[in-house]
């Protein structure tokens, strides 16, 4: 959880400071390689990872030991909830990292290549960190998520040129949050990146792309299907109670849904300010009705899912 948690604020960062450039107009992306910029973000880059680093030291690793290099299996917690959330970062840091390559000049398939594994490189520099943890552990799993975000984003701008199935996020406040603020949060914030009840984790595929002809679907238009779970009050299994307080026997379940989406990258706005605010905003699902299946209810409709 406390890595997706700064996962997440380094995507927003890294998505709003390369957005922010492009809507102040600061060039079109460069035909050629372009010295200059590439200074800027290299600078820019290594502050930030070094400054990151640094806070996430003093936020969690020194308060425990440090200990020799050591593995922790954790793929059977949170019902893979956590492993679906690395890729879906490492996925995004990847897409930025591409348009921020592109804007350099760089050629098109290393600026693929090498910006597509930001995110599964930035990722994977923290399961290292967690690897000489007492606390952590090196985690393959979370090492695979982080590399199959990357391959996901790579490959699509490899074979098509564009992403025609994206990796997004949604979320709403969970029942199960109030019951464990120590581990699922106590404020919105914390809930956001650490209930992972509340967290719903998209695969929105745009129609449009998939077609040969035109079609009267809006190109914009995207079928989403999306992964969640709930019943979890611990990454394992559930305690029986908290602080002296008993907690209700909530049986852990998946759940999968069926939803329709944006995709804001293709709506063409003439503005570049509000283009950049819909490409900032595109790695969240939007509010839609939806159908979920779970084993326990079975089917249910729900008119509006975020």
């Amino acid at each position: 959880m406390r890595q997706r948690l700064f996962n997440f604020l380094l995507f927003l960062c890294l998505s709003t400071s390369l957005n922010t450039t492009f809507a102040q107009g600061f060039f079109e992306p460069s035909p050629t390689f372009n010295k200059s910029r590439m200074t800027g973000v290299a600078i820019g880059t290594g502050a930030g990872y070094v400054l990151s680093m640094a806070g996430l030291y003093e936020l969690w690793y020194k308060n425990y030991p440090e200990s020799k290099f050591h593995f922790f299996n954790d793929n059977a917690e949170w019902l893979q909830m956590d492993k679906a959330g690395h890729c879906g970062v490492a996925y995004n840091l990847g897409l930025y990292g591409i348009d921020v390559l592109t804007w350099v000049g760089v050629k098109k398939n290393n600026a693929i290549w090498y910006g597509g594994m930001v995110g599964a490189v930035f990722n994977t520099s923290f399961e290292v960190m967690d690897g000489f943890s007492s606390e952590y552990g090196f985690s393959p799993g979370d090492v695979t998520a982080n590399f199959l975000g990357a391959a996901i984003v790579i490959g699509q701008q490899l074979a098509w040129g564009q992403q025609r199935i994206e990796l997004k996020f949604s979320y709403s406040h969970s029942p199960e949050a109030d019951l464990r603020p120590d581990l699922l949060g106590n404020n919105y914030g914390h809930n956001l990146v650490e209930d992972y009840n509340g967290i719903t984790d998209w695969v929105s595929v745009n129609v449009n792309s998939f077609t040969n002809r035109k079609s009267i679907v809006p190109n914009w238009f995207n079928l989403a299907f999306g992964y969640g779970a709930q019943g979890m009050l611990g990454a394992r299994v559930n305690p029986v109670s908290y602080k002296g307080m008993d907690l209700p026997p909530l049986e852990r379940r998946r759940q999968y849904y069926l939803s329709f989406d944006v995709d804001l990258s293709r709506i063409d706005t003439k503005s570049k300010v509000v283009n950049t605010v819909f490409d900032v905003l595109n790695f969240i699902k939007i509010i839609a009705p939806a159908l979920e299946y779970n084993r326990v209810t079975k089917w249910i409709f729900h008119p509006l899912y975020f």
